[in-house]
């Protein structure tokens, strides 16, 4: 009877259970949304590339998990990126090649206490650098990131609070290793039972000594609307979407709204060239008593190009504060390289023209002292940018969204999920309204306020928002997590280069072999 270690024999064999171990955490985040999933999801990847023969073929494992994973996350573009997002995940899945290698110096045969213990820190840090390194907007965004499956969990977000996305994925990881460490060197447990220990104790700290920023009657509440057109389709669609949006928003008349908020691209024409459509906002915003924050996708009338904008209108017309999208979707909104890489868009939906960004970030004041921080759409994945509309102090973060191209997968609601963690990081409550679903709005902590419109509804709901004060570790310290984890591997790259190099110079030199006569006789010493 053959053993799994027959069967893996075969590389390519080996190479398919990998890109299978390595898509398994993706259960974790929504839709499934197992989140308890995520603490031990990496152990049969870990225990694949641990028991790799070479660690050549640790680095394969590890990038065919990585490959794996990054498939898992973005299948839903292949109805728009077709044979190029195989082609995204393979150049992104080598970045776990390093990390599986790693995993194997440190975790395979007989690994001793010392080398359990530094597993538990390194191979997290490893972790969180090649997410770190993924998240620059050019190769994705922060996507996936591995913390994010915890944004339905509270102690979780607390932890959130204190280190952002980061810190909560750092421990994942080091879970994963104490587990692998539990299942797999049995004579080495203590150091992993320190490490689901020292977990705990991490968890139980950030709950205690680190509360999230509270409200009180003092800070106020408010009341903001939120207008989800829902799926217009067929011909003049943009016209169709901006009536609808307009019958919706004036059921929120006599609400007591203080901000109305719609979705991304919910105006297809520039404002500038349409003084119409900016009369019936300004008609809008007159009737319902609020402020509105729409979104304009279409080209400029005052500057070359096309931009996604949130634009704030009062009952004046556009009030003149706006905040130009700065962080754009490879391929969905740009393309990379365009001159190499053009030809994505004759095979899948790449954008035929790349959209223009903007310089900065913008607080805008949408009345009576509320302070609302816009965000568009992708930009939501990256914690610095709500931690930034924080420090430069936003009272409600906003994202205006739109994944109406992908409306029957998991990505609404992995998107929507997001809003939780960047107001646990910030400490600011996060309204992320969508043109078609899924819109949701989170407390402080992170906690959901009301239902959530999913993406078969088209309505309008008001959402009563408490404010809150003070200030999150997160917000004060910023992205800690992954620049503690960049000094752990360079110090744990030092040490091991000091070892290698002292071992080199007390090593034994080989015996020399004794020198031969002309006649190829052994030389006797002394003679």
């Amino acid at each position: 009877m053959k053993t799994l270690g027959h069967w893996l024999a075969a590389p390519w064999r080996r190479s398919l259970l990998a890109v299978f171990a390595g898509a398994l955490p993706v259960l974790a985040f929504p839709a499934p949304s197992l989140w308890w999933w995520a603490w031990c999801a990496l152990v049969p990847w870990l225990l694949l590339v641990r028991a790799a023969p070479t660690g050549r073929r640790a680095g394969y494992d590890g990038w065919c998990g990585g490959f794996g994973f990054m498939l898992a996350m973005h299948h839903w573009l292949l109805p728009s990126l077709h044979v190029f997002t195989f082609v995204i995940a393979a150049l992104l899945g080598a970045l776990w090649a390093p990390w599986g290698r790693l995993a194997r110096r440190l975790l395979g045969g007989t690994p001793s206490r010392a080398g359990i213990a530094a597993a538990l820190v390194v191979l997290p840090s490893g972790w969180l650098v090649i997410e770190l390194v993924r998240s620059w907007q050019g190769l994705g965004g922060p996507w996936g990131v591995l913390g994010a499956s915890q944004w339905q969990v509270p102690a979780a977000l607390r932890l959130a609070s204190v280190g952002g996305v980061w810190l909560v994925g750092f421990l994942i990881v080091a879970v994963n290793v104490a587990v692998v460490v539990l299942v797999a060197a049995r004579r080495a447990r203590m150091p992993a039972v320190a490490g689901l220990l020292a977990t705990a104790a991490a968890g139980s700290a950030a709950w205690v000594w680190s509360p999230p920023p509270g409200h009180s009657d003092a800070d106020g509440r408010v009341r903001i609307g939120v207008v989800q057109a829902g799926v217009v389709a067929g011909t003049g669609s943009p016209a169709r979407r901006f009536d609808r949006e307009e019958a919706l928003t004036r059921k929120l008349a006599g609400q007591g709204v203080d901000l109305v908020v719609w979705g991304e691209s919910s105006v297809g024409f520039d404002l500038g060239d349409r003084p119409d459509l900016a009369r019936r906002l300004a008609a809008l915003s007159r009737e319902t008593g609020a402020g509105l924050l729409v979104n304009v996708d279409a080209r400029r009338s005052d500057r070359p190009g096309i931009f996604k904008s949130s634009v704030l209108v009062g009952p004046a017309g556009p009030t003149g504060q706006r905040y130009d999208k700065m962080r754009l979707v490879p391929f969905g909104e740009y393309v990379p390289a365009r001159s190499l890489l053009g030809w994505a868009t004759s095979v899948g939906k790449a954008a035929g023209e790349d959209r223009r960004r903007g310089t900065a970030q913008v607080v805008m004041d949408a009345g009576d002292g509320l302070r609302v921080g816009p965000m568009v759409c992708f930009e939501s994945a990256f914690p610095d940018m709500s931690r930034h509309l924080a420090e430069d102090g936003a009272e409600v973060l906003v994202a205006q969204s739109s994944t109406s191209t992908f409306q029957h997968s998991w990505a609404p609601a992995q998107h929507a999920s997001l809003a939780a963690l960047r107001a646990a990081e910030t400490g600011r409550p996060m309204v992320h309204a969508t043109l078609t679903g899924v819109s949701a709005v989170y407390d402080a902590s992170g906690a959901r306020i009301g239902p959530a419109l999913g993406t078969d509804v088209s309505g309008a709901r008001v959402y009563d928002v408490p404010l809150a004060h003070g200030s999150t570790p997160y917000v004060r310290f910023g992205d800690w997590p992954p620049y503690a984890a960049l000094g752990v591997l360079v110090g744990w790259a030092a040490a091991a280069g000091g070892r290698a190099l002292r071992f080199r110079r007390t090593a034994p030199e080989p015996p020399v072999p004794p020198a031969r006569t002309a006649h190829g006789s052994a030389a006797r010493p002394g003679r």
